[in-house]
């Protein structure tokens, strides 16, 4: 008998009551999981399919080998739960979205997995900045921030800090804000006016770019755009 705890990055419907779950697990890292049922009737996980659920995987038998993991149980995980107002889900829909790209090839990787709580928490405070902050923290559990240096200007290429500026969006304020979260102890504090945080949002997904192969912009940046034009938090 195998226990996994994870969060749902994404999950297709199969046949007429099952589904295939792709969740980041604590004990394996990347999964992706079959459940049966999940459609049924009388079913209650149905409730359980949103982005980010933190799931409890119960599996009874070994899969053969190249096959998806099968699920006899599926439950919430104690204490879980997750944001219930439009930005607070879109921000989640949107970091969810983020992380079943990047994380396909991961294994465990228990500091990656703390820190999508931390993230959690930090919207049930409404803080508007904190998929903007996860996104550069996430750089730094991966080992590929940039090299705080004296330079004004961020390099995205390079990951360095130079005397030149080299991108339109890496400017002064914006490898300001870079350099200031990067160097705090915490992260999630720091302010990021409104004006800014497009501009910023679209230097973090430039970043990736160049240093996550085949990166894709999440489908749901448009909508995450739109939703904090005019927010103050």
């Amino acid at each position: 008998m195998l226990y996994l705890n994870g969060f749902l990055l994404s999950y297709l419907k199969y046949g007429d009551n099952d589904c295939v779950m792709h969740c980041f697990t604590k004990e394996k890292g990347y999964q992706s999981l079959f459940v049966k049922g999940v459609y049924g009737k009388k079913s209650k996980q149905k409730a359980y399919l949103q982005p980010l659920a933190e799931l409890c995987f119960t599996l009874y038998k070994k899969p053969a080998a190249g096959s998806m993991l099968p699920v006899s149980k599926l439950e919430l995980a104690a204490g879980s739960h997750l944001p219930q107002n439009i930005k607070a889900n879109a921000v989640v829909f949107f970091i969810a979205d983020f992380l079943n790209q990047v994380l396909r090839n991961e294994e465990i990787n228990p500091r990656i997995y703390a820190e999508v709580p931390h993230f959690l928490e930090e919207l049930d405070r409404n803080n508007y900045r904190a998929h903007l902050i996860f996104l550069l923290r996430f750089l730094e559990i991966s080992g590929v921030h940039p090299l705080i240096g004296s330079g004004r200007f961020l390099d995205p290429e390079s990951g360095n800090f130079i005397d030149i500026k080299v991108h339109d969006l890496f400017d002064d304020e914006l490898s300001s804000i870079w350099k200031e979260v990067l160097t705090s102890a915490a992260p999630y504090t720091v302010a990021i006016s409104t004006s800014h945080r497009k501009r910023f949002l679209e230097s973090i997904l430039v970043y990736y770019h160049y240093h996550f192969s085949d990166f894709r912009i999440p489908s749901s940046l448009e909508i995450v755009q739109q939703l904090f034009q005019t927010d103050g938090h």
